[in-house]
């Protein structure tokens, strides 16, 4: 065997860097507060960034959330010096395709933690330069993220240019403009003192003007509709029927499959039975067009699906964990040949799913493995409890002495970052965890989890990576 002891370690120490990068958005968990998971998480970048730096960025090129890429692209530029030209340059490259794939908001929010922390290195100006120039609409931007836009441009010294040379005053001297040629600055102005001007505004710019001209909710909501993102109609729905007001409505088809799943459980069971063809056959149809060409393709395929009380989350991811173990049971049924889906409390209606219980993690494996799958799905937060340890000594004597040469592929997905292990809480050495944070996710975890099985080493790690990175390129592979 070719492997060191210190690649085994390397190796280890990247997948469960991928982990938390994929579950932990330094938000309170169901089991650990905040400041534990910002304390863990902080830890764990300092010490990938200081041991494995070309691993560290190479993670930009994988699913993780916006919060630790945001993260890992505001310590590498940090820390920028530490690497020669080459190294740079090829984390230029990872950074600039990365900012393109946040949150516009998220990546302002960057900027401005650079500005804050005085980075201000020819490499991050040019990397603000071109992602500001690679913005559709600076005037749109410009109304929407001001202060955004504002501190980016006056930190990187750039010029504010845009078709008739306007942002620079609109950013730092809108009072001495008497009337606008660019139509979206000037709605911008008018909306001062002219309420009909305020509804071709963005929503978030319209609702502070509707605050600032006293007009009533039910008002505003039923007249700003058509300017609603789906997210910001998805948010607003409940309030605008409480206010009886009809126009907001959200086209359930086109979601994405997690978030309508946290949408479906955010709803009281009574509006879902009310509900239930709608909102069963948006799952269908949200699950099917991410399945793909691999509808049908997976075989016989069984999940064990976590709804304990655990799975309630917490108050700044409410059921989280459920709704993505909801849209994963969907996605799946979509994917399977012959699909078994069971509920730690036993519940077979899963519309009215409701976090509920202990999690007895073992008898519901065993009753999975009962039907002879091809493959056994785990999504749990990993806390089995009734009784304890059942569930690690069932796929321990599973894979050692009943299947010891896999014909059943066991895959285990947690939701949930364990600040105090630095990781996703495993259920067993014999069975390969990742985190999942969307189902959607589920293809590259299934395959990334093959690392955490120990049977691949940091050199198939590694070329796994390099492949991702250059597949986010858009580059050919060598």
């Amino acid at each position: 065997m070719s492997e060191t002891f210190a690649d085994l370690i390397a190796c280890e120490d990247a997948l469960m860097f991928v982990n938390a990068a994929i579950t932990s958005t330094g938000q309170r968990e169901f089991r650990h507060h905040e400041g534990d998971q910002r304390l863990s998480l902080d830890f764990l970048h300092e010490y990938m960034l200081a041991n494995y730096r070309r691993l560290y960025a190479a993670v930009l090129a994988l699913r993780i959330n916006d919060h630790n890429a945001a993260l890992i692209v505001r310590n590498l530029l940090v820390r920028a010096g530490d690497v020669d030209v080459e190294r740079r340059r090829a984390e230029g490259r990872l950074i600039a395709r990365r900012l393109e794939l946040l949150p516009q908001q998220r990546v302002y929010r960057l900027f401005g933690e650079l500005r804050r922390r005085g980075v201000n290195n020819r490499r991050t100006r040019a990397i603000m330069r071109d992602w500001l120039a690679g913005r559709r609409d600076p005037a749109f931007d410009a109304v929407k993220y001001r202060g955004g836009v504002k501190a980016a441009v006056r930190h990187a010294h750039l010029p504010p240019g845009d078709e008739h040379g306007e942002l620079g005053a609109f950013l730092f001297a809108p009072g001495r403009v008497k009337a606008y040629r660019t139509p979206i600055f000037e709605l911008w102005r008018r909306a001062h003192y002219e309420q009909a001007a305020i509804y071709d505004l963005p929503y978030t710019v319209a609702e502070g003007f509707a605050a600032k001209h006293g007009i009533s909710r039910e008002k505003f909501l039923e007249r700003i509709e058509p300017r609603m993102t789906r997210l910001e109609r998805l948010r607003l729905q409940e309030n605008a029927r409480q206010a009886e007001v009809d126009a907001v409505q959200v086209d359930l088809g086109t979601m994405p499959l997690t978030r309508l799943a946290s949408y479906v459980l955010s709803l009281p069971p009574a509006d879902r039975a009310a509900r239930r063809d709608e909102l069963t056959g948006a799952l269908r149809t949200a699950a099917r067009r991410e399945a793909g060409a691999a509808r049908g393709s997976w075989g016989r395929v069984a999940a064990v699906l976590d709804d304990s009380y655990s799975a309630t989350g917490s108050g700044h991811k409410r059921r989280r964990p459920l709704a993505v173990a909801l849209a994963s049971s969907f996605l799946l049924d979509a994917l399977a040949a012959r699909y078994t889906p069971l509920w730690t409390s036993g519940r077979t209606d899963e519309l009215m799913l409701r976090p509920f219980g202990p999690t007895p993690l073992g008898t519901r494996i065993l009753d999975a493995l009962d039907t002879a799958p091809d493959r056994l799905i785990i999504i749990s937060d990993g806390w089995d409890n009734a009784p304890p340890g059942l569930a690690r000594d069932v796929l321990r004597i599973w894979r050692t002495r009943l299947d010891p040469g896999h014909r059943t592929v066991i895959t285990h997905l947690n939701p949930v970052y364990d600040a105090d292990d630095f990781d996703v809480r495993r259920l067993a050495p014999t069975v390969p965890t990742a985190g999942i944070r969307d189902a959607e996710d589920l293809f590259t975890l299934t395959e990334l989890a093959r690392f955490a099985e120990g049977r691949v080493g940091l050199a198939e790690l590694q070329a796994h990576l390099d492949d991702r990175v250059a597949r986010f390129l858009g580059e050919e592979a060598a």
